[in-house]
């Protein structure tokens, strides 16, 4: 492993430096608004603005990319985040944090796009299931040591958002200094939304829905923590914890969503999930016991997105695995648009509970569809089944390699089951209509 790792290293090290600004700043950037005195309609604003830019930067940053080249465009997109958040902290209006929020999302969607094309071109096809994976545990790992960085000063002071800028611009050395050979940027097509519903609606569904509560968790959850009662070493906290729980559970999670009928698994993560957000609104009150309530949401939460991958490679030929995630990486992006301003309207109506109650009904609503279309008839596996990869959203370029592991993976006893009964030289009903040709198309 060591030797798979030395080559990337810098690579890996960039990435972890990135998040561990990044992660400190989506978290500080909350916190000072709401000491601000900001609306919760407004920070829930904020928290749009930036999954908006996430997705505007999907089709601006890979021509960036290509002009520029790898390093560059590295280097030039994080001295943009780097830059806006210093302006967060010299210019405190509603007004210009939303357009620089916007600005990062582009940013941090096109360095996420540089590392990862490198990634997926630098490993051996044979080893990039454990690229991958090293990759997500450093993803997640610098997310959650991030918000300790919460501890070192107030969010009112300058330092932390010094201190973020700081590390941002540190991730630009390691990359800088690679002596790895620059890939090529291509384009990846994507199908369109009725080709994609067709062929696994209970992916579209849990995709969007999943993307409504974790854009929601991301802009809003360390407000809710303060409005909690929280002080900022709690807070921070509170969100590693939920990072920790995710990160932990996926191991458990992936083992059952192999083994049985994928919808069912994703009904039962969904309503784990569910049952995390009902008990976050309920025991917040009560300081500890919230704690307990938060790893259950983190456990179930962060296994969604997965489980909805998983599904959606269960139903599409293998020609149009990478064109079908890439869809459904832009569907879940849309729900973040859209959850921290609608999570932020429902509190500024009624009260900070509203953010977990919205958990509740998202994922709540993901786990009946689930269930529901779970009880239409046995599930039918178009090619060969897939196999749950751990993983959270990033960008398309990191698609090929999640899917080296996905799609040939060990599988489980069970992961077969549904296969046995229905050969995929024969798929029945809406399956087999939405397998047939997928044209590559933009939605």
């Amino acid at each position: 492993m060591i030797r798979l790792l030395v080559p990337i290293g810098a690579l890996l090290t960039g990435v972890a430096l990135l998040l561990l600004g990044t992660g400190l700043f989506n978290t500080l950037l909350a916190l000072r608004g709401s000491a601000e005195g900001f609306a919760d309609q407004t920070l829930g604003l904020l928290g749009s603005a930036y999954f908006a830019g996430f997705i505007l930067g999907t089709f601006i940053c890979p021509r960036l990319i290509r002009r520029m080249g790898h390093v560059r465009a590295f280097t030039f997109l994080a001295a943009a985040e780097a830059v806006c958040v210093l302006i967060h902290v010299l210019w405190v209006q509603p007004g210009m944090w939303l357009v620089l929020r916007v600005i990062t999302g582009v940013a941090l969607v096109g360095i996420y796009t540089v590392i990862e094309s490198w990634l997926n071109t630098t490993a051996p096809p044979e080893r990039r299931g454990q690229i991958f994976a090293c990759y997500m545990a450093v993803n997640l790992g610098s997310l959650a040591l991030a918000q300790q960085l919460l501890r070192w000063d107030s969010p009112l002071a300058f330092t932390l958002f010094a201190i973020a800028a700081i590390l941002i611009m540190l991730a630009v050395m390691p990359v800088a200094a690679t002596r790895l050979a620059q890939p090529v940027i291509t384009d990846t097509p994507a199908l369109s939304l009725k080709r994609l519903w067709q062929a696994a609606p209970v992916a579209c569904a849990g995709a969007l829905l999943s993307g409504l509560a974790m854009g929601g968790f991301w802009g809003l959850g360390a407000v809710y923590a303060g409005r909690m009662g929280m002080d900022t070493g709690e807070i921070a906290g509170f969100v590693s914890l939920v990072i920790i729980a995710g990160a932990l559970a996926q191991w458990p999670m992936g083992r059952l969503c192999d083994r049985i009928d994928r919808r069912k698994a994703l009904a039962l993560i969904s309503g784990m999930a569910a049952v995390g957000g009902l008990l976050m609104a309920a025991l917040g009150p009560f300081g500890q016991w919230l704690l307990v309530a938060a790893a259950v949401f983190g456990a179930g939460s962060f296994a969604v997105y997965p489980a909805v991958v998983a599904h959606l490679i269960d139903h599409l030929h293998q020609e149009d695995i990478l064109s079908g995630n890439a869809a459904l990486l832009m569907l879940h992006g849309v729900g973040a648009a859209i959850g921290p301003a609608l999570a932020g309207w429902f509190m500024g109506l009624t009260s900070p509970a509203a953010l977990p109650v919205t958990f509740f009904l998202m994922f709540g609503l993901c786990s009946l569809y689930a269930l529901w279309q779970s009880r239409q008839g046995s599930d039918q596996i178009v090619d060969e089944a897939a196999h749950y990869v751990p993983m959270v959203r990033t960008s398309t370029a990191v698609l090929e390699m999640m899917l080296d592991d996905a799609t040939h993976g060990e599988q489980s006893p069970g992961a077969n089951r549904s296969q046995e009964s229905a050969p995929p030289s024969e798929p029945q009903g809406d399956q087999a209509d939405a397998s047939d040709e997928f044209p590559d198309e933009r939605h």
